[in-house]
């Protein structure tokens, strides 16, 4: 099985990703480090770089044509990105969402303390992380309407929805093992058949 997790910033997707990986004892991928990675390499924040990557495609296709490989080639793993549930299919998906006021909140208690998360500029108060977040959005749906033709966040393209805003992390790991743990359990990798997922990811290889 191969679990793609999705979702808003700050809804404590690295969170339960690290603790799946613990759980299952299967490696992690993490593909917004690989890009926070590459954007400080450039001397950017992810901010500048997410601006960037609406003119220059590099900036997402390289870690994209990661991503398919992955799936192409591997199997049972844990993989954190906005695209990895549309470039491995076959991937049981998943999305965390959070009321976008207690994401900001959540992200400027860790940009507080030591954090490698190189973000944006500026973020000295809870607004202003608000503010860099909805900008953020905004850049993602405009780079993947225009290089996938898709809306990451459109919850209708996943699996498992769960809105942790009022959940902790214990009680988020909780519900997300339980429903892993019952595809595992029937046989299931994904509740897509896997004729709809490869017409729904046209050009991609099925898993």
């Amino acid at each position: 099985m191969i679990i793609s997790i999705s979702g808003a910033s700050g809804s404590g997707k690295s969170t339960v990703a690290e603790k799946l990986a613990k759980k299952f004892n299967w490696p992690r991928y993490y593909i917004g480090g690989m890009r926070r990675e590459m954007a400080k390499k450039q001397g950017l924040t992810l901010a500048e770089y997410n601006k960037l990557g609406e003119r220059n495609p590099a900036t997402d296709l390289e870690v994209d044509e990661y991503q398919k490989k992955l799936g192409q080639t591997k199997d049972n793993f844990i993989i954190e990105g906005r695209t990895s549930w549309y470039l491995i299919p076959c991937s049981l998906k998943i999305y965390l969402d959070v009321d976008e006021k207690v994401a900001a909140r959540r992200i400027f208690e860790e940009l507080k303390g030591k954090h490698s998360r190189n973000e944006d500029k500026n973020l000295k108060t809870i607004t202003q992380v608000l503010k860099s977040q909805r900008t953020r959005i905004k850049s993602d749906k405009i780079r993947y309407k225009k290089y996938y033709q898709i809306n990451v966040y459109n919850k209708k393209n996943y699996d498992f929805v769960l809105d942790t805003t009022k959940l902790n992390e214990n009680q988020v790991f909780a519900k997300i093992y339980d429903f892993i743990k019952f595809r595992l359990n029937t046989g299931q990798n994904s509740p897509r058949n896997r004729s709809t997922a490869k017409r729904q990811t046209k050009g991609l290889l099925d898993c």
